[in-house]
Order: structure tokens, then sequence, then C-alpha cells
């Protein structure tokens, strides 16, 4: 399956502001990016950085007036699909040791918070039949409802609330697993289903030697996702930073099926 991806970004800026993107897919092994070319406004500066994890790329620009995007690119997702429940987790202390900061409480994902109740409801399960359960628990708690949430909002908040987007359905996943001695890790990208249409986020986690896909909200599937980028929660992996106030005048996201 290919994918075809534009997206197009138009925001006001008060005056010279620095600011960081990542909204290309991602070069990595698991998809092959066809085709891609990214529009960029006249740029006092412009420099291009590698991701989290080496995962993909951040731009940074530094310009006045409009920052206007255009991004469009055909990818291609190879990932190696297996059903959750016939993954294996390794023991903490078997982990590389690029995964144990995926254990780690992050800024909206406080894990630590969650491991009584992680035991209590999960702890009879191992592995990913235990992440398939977690995912299963968190798609019949949550109530997918825009405006439910803010760039603010923690997994501890979604916990409580029941409601969010899929930015809150990935965290909680991550937080759970995380509790659950799983390495988790937050993963934005263009994913195909996706309604309303968006920068879609989903969850990652390490079981079998190798990272997988988890979406609680069901909208995508991972075969048909095309990663962005990664990092511990929705902090390191934002489609736009800015280090001052700026106004969305306008913004779309169109994923497709192509030949």
């Amino acid at each position: 399956m290919k994918l075809a991806i534009t997206t197009r970004l138009e925001y006001a800026l008060p005056g010279p502001t620095d600011v960081l993107l990542q909204l290309e897919a991602a070069i990595i092994p698991e998809q092959v990016v066809h085709h891609a070319h990214i529009d960029l406004p006249p740029l006092e500066h412009f420099a291009r950085l590698p991701g989290h994890d080496d995962i993909g790329d951040r731009l940074w620009l530094h310009l006045a007036g409009t920052l206007t995007v255009e991004y469009r690119a055909t990818v291609e997702p190879q990932r190696l699909i297996a059903p959750l429940e016939s993954l294996s987790a390794l023991p903490p202390h078997l982990l590389p040791g690029e995964t144990v900061d995926y254990l780690l409480p992050s800024r909206f994902c406080p894990s630590d918070r969650f491991q009584d109740f992680v035991l209590e409801r999960f702890g009879a399960l191992a592995g990913g039949g235990k992440v398939a359960a977690i995912r299963d628990w968190v798609a019949g708690h949550m109530d997918y409802v825009p405006g439910a949430s803010d760039p603010q909002t923690t997994a501890a908040d979604s916990f409580r609330s029941g409601q969010g987007v899929c930015r809150d359905y990935a965290h909680l996943v991550i937080s759970l697993c995380r509790a659950a001695a799983i390495p988790a890790r937050f993963s934005s990208v263009y994913a195909l289903g996706v309604d309303p249409q968006d920068f879609h986020a989903v969850a990652e986690v390490f079981l079998d030697g190798a990272w997988h896909l988890v979406d609680a909200t069901e909208m995508s599937t991972p075969e048909s996702t095309a990663k962005i980028g990664v990092g511990p929660d929705a902090a390191g992996v934002a489609f736009l930073t800015s280090y001052a106030p700026v106004e969305m005048v306008n913004q779309s996201v169109e994923v497709s099926e192509t030949a």
C-alpha cells in the first residue's frame, strides 16, 4: 500500500520567530519514501537536524511575517506486522540501553502513578497479551471527543475524564505499558482512515526486540501508517513548536491510498 500525503500550514507570526517543524515522513527501513517535496517561505535561517532516536528530521526556521508550508509525499509502509498477543517482552534488566528511557515517567505520561492499577487490572498477563489488553481497555475507557483536552492534558487527566483525542489515547497506553515495565514511546504519524483527518498520534511498544505500533483509537493500522517521528511523549515530537506566540490561519492534512 502506498500513501499520498499532502500537508498545508499557514501561521501568522508577530515578528521574527524561531520555529521547529517536524512533519516530513521519516526515511527509515520500515517505510519507503518514494517522492517528497516541501515548500517553505523565504527564511532568515534554515537548518535540518535529526529527530529523536534518529527517526525523521526536525527543521529549524527563523522568519517573520507568515509561515506557509506545503509538504507532499508518497510513502509505502513496509513494516513487519505480527499480532501483539504473539510477542514476548524482555525483563527490564535485559532490555537494550536505548529502550530504558521509555520505561520512565515523562511530562505527559506519569507512569509511576499507574503501577497499582496495572498490577491489579493486568497483572495476570504478560508481554504482548498484556499490551493488547491495555490497548483494548483504553479503547473502551476513552471517548474520542475533540476539544475535551488541551496541550497540557496528561495521561492522568485522561484516565480521570475518559475523554480526549489521539494524543490522549497514546499517552494513556504509553503510561500503562511503562507501569507494566514494557518500554513505550509516542509516535507522530500520518495514517489512512483518521477522522477527522489530521496529524495522528499512536503508541509504540518494544516487544520481541522491535518496536510495534499500537493505536487504541482503532482508526489506523500499522500497514497504513507513515511514521514522522518519535519521543517520550507529545512534547518531544510536535509538528510545530514556536518560541513566540503564533496564530493559526489555516491547516490541513490529507492522506489517501495511491497506486
